[in-house]
């Protein structure tokens, strides 16, 4: 008997451009990027304003994409694949920065607000839905007076850099976890601040 496998699409979210590739507002697009090259998938195909790929993983079939919108228009491009390949909201995952959390802290969660990310309020308000997993990326706050817009639109520091390194790669451990065991098994691989 044929059993269908389940689709999950992994969005990470940035802005398109070698400008900002390396911007903290861009952490989602370096964890796609990296859970890209450990699978040896490159994101080769442009679709529905996002650059992605899609393969055949252990817990099925994935789709990983990377909006080429800019960042306040994520969601005309996650909502549109999310449609076209008719992917159920709770194997959505959408991986983005967050202010509110210290810099190199994941917190992983079923469904929630845009806590302010505009990237963010953008897929929320295309899907109609609040109800999709999330994985927040702890960039800290700015120093001093600075805006946070123009903190978030800043390269990582040395320091931070190698602490997002890391970071980076317990992201790849989650997601991993997502995939295999569901939202409830990466929020406690996440938040508990350990990785595999």
């Amino acid at each position: 008997m044929f059993i269908k496998r389940p689709t999950y699409l992994v969005a990470g979210l940035g802005n398109p451009g070698r400008h900002y590739r390396n911007n903290r507002h861009n952490i989602g697009f370096q964890i796609v990027d990296a859970f890209a090259e450990r699978h040896r998938q490159p994101l080769s195909r442009v679709k529905n304003q996002a650059l992605m790929t899609d393969f055949r993983h252990p817990a099925g079939k994935v789709i990983l994409l990377k909006p080429q919108t800019m960042m306040n228009k994520s969601g005309l491009a996650v909502a549109s694949l999310v449609r076209y390949y008719r992917v159920p909201l709770e194997q959505v995952l959408v991986i983005f920065d967050d202010l509110d959390l210290p810099t190199g802290k994941l917190r992983m969660r079923p469904h929630g607000g845009s806590g302010g990310h505009r990237g963010m309020r953008s897929i929320i308000t295309q899907l109609g839905s609040e109800a999709f997993p999330r994985l927040r990326v702890g960039i800290g706050r700015p120093p001093g007076v600075m805006d946070p817009a123009d903190y978030v639109l800043q390269d990582f520091s040395d320091a931070e850099k190698e602490l997002m390194d890391v970071t980076i790669q317990e992201a790849l451990d989650v997601i991993e976890r997502f995939l295999q065991d569901g939202v409830d098994l990466a929020m406690n691989l996440s938040n508990s601040g350990e990785s595999e």
